[in-house]
């Protein structure tokens, strides 16, 4: 996915007008091993030497699907069949706002080259955050390898045994990242509960985070979800770096704040208001965009939301969404 260069700064626009966004197109091309194709920025470039999905920018009266197809053909020299949406993704930059729009490659003609001095290379999926990427490509590799929901457990109430078949129904339904959260219970009683959601998660192949407790998270060697509260609590990572850290943030400067303490992903809301927080307005989609543009972290969207809000979600930039209701059970 090539950046288009920023352009000459235009004249200072009147408070509250925003220059539209430059709309960029990329592929994700897989070869029959599962590899995934990435080009490398030609030195002479913006970004010269960074790995990127290929793509370009469309140009006016253009759709998508045909500004990545003839892009695809004159950077790489094949014809495709663009496919379902996979994520796009607003960033901003110092001087402009970008939305990388990236679509699966569902067939592809002929022998990929780099027709304009780009290097190419076949990865897999599993090797792709290891390669050093433009900010607005990182939350593509995060869309491609990690779950597009994470659930947020709800109280016990009195019935242990009922919330553990919950957590079974929703690790059948396929859910593979899970906070343990856990308001007004006792600690005993939260170990007890964590033990076996542990358990669970590990047979299950599930990512687990307890919320808020750094203590019983190091106690059972899972990963950490810091509420917003806490950022600032914490100057440097407060969990190994093998363990997941994740945090909620609501505005720019806790998404800072979790960015600085190394967080994996963050989940970001409410973006409708919920039962569990009515006090709180729903910030919207649009805000979230806002948000969403400022950091390469994968964001979770929260709030009113369940399973059939991902594709939209992923539409505003969202790796998926988190929820309680709307993921809890089968």
């Amino acid at each position: 996915m090539p950046v288009p260069s920023d352009p000459p700064r235009p004249p200072d626009r009147p408070t509250g007008l925003q220059p539209p966004a430059t709309h960029v197109v990329a592929g994700v091309i897989t070869d029959a091993r599962g590899r995934v194709l990435l080009a490398r920025r030609a030195e002479g470039s913006e970004l010269a030497g960074l790995w990127e999905f290929p793509g370009g920018k469309v140009e006016p009266g253009e759709s998508p699907e045909a500004a990545l197809a003839r892009e695809l053909d004159e950077e790489l020299g094949i014809e495709v069949d663009v496919g379902a949406a996979l994520i796009a993704v607003p960033h901003q930059t110092p001087r402009r706002l970008l939305r990388l729009d990236v679509r699966r490659i569902a067939a592809w003609r002929g022998t990929p080259r780099g027709y304009e001095g780009q290097a190419l290379a076949w990865v897999q999926p599993e090797r792709l955050p290891r390669y050093e990427m433009p900010a607005p490509d990182r939350p593509v590799v995060a869309a491609l390898l990690q779950p597009d929901a994470c659930l947020v457990t709800p109280a016990p109430g009195d019935d242990d045994a009922a919330w553990i078949a919950g957590l079974d129904a929703a690790l059948r339904a396929g859910l593979r990242r899970v906070q343990f959260r856990m308001p007004g219970t006792g600690l005993a009683r939260r170990r007890h509960l964590l033990a076996n959601a542990l358990l669970r998660c590990q047979a299950a192949g599930a990512q687990l985070l307890v919320n808020g407790d750094p203590a019983l998270a190091s106690e059972h060697g899972v990963g950490l979800h810091l509420r917003a509260a806490q950022l600032g609590e914490h100057r440097e990572r407060p969990l190994p770096a093998d363990l997941p850290l994740s945090a909620s943030c609501h505005d720019e400067a806790e998404l800072a704040q979790a960015q600085a303490l190394g967080c994996d992903f963050v989940i970001v809301g409410p973006v409708h208001p919920t039962p569990t927080h009515p006090e709180h307005g729903g910030i919207g989609w649009a805000r979230f965009e806002r948000l969403r543009a400022l950091t390469a972290l994968p964001m979770y969207a929260i709030g009113g939301l369940a399973r059939d809000d991902i594709s939209e979600a992923r539409q505003h930039g969202a790796q998926g969404v988190a929820a309680i209701r709307g993921l809890w059970g089968g």
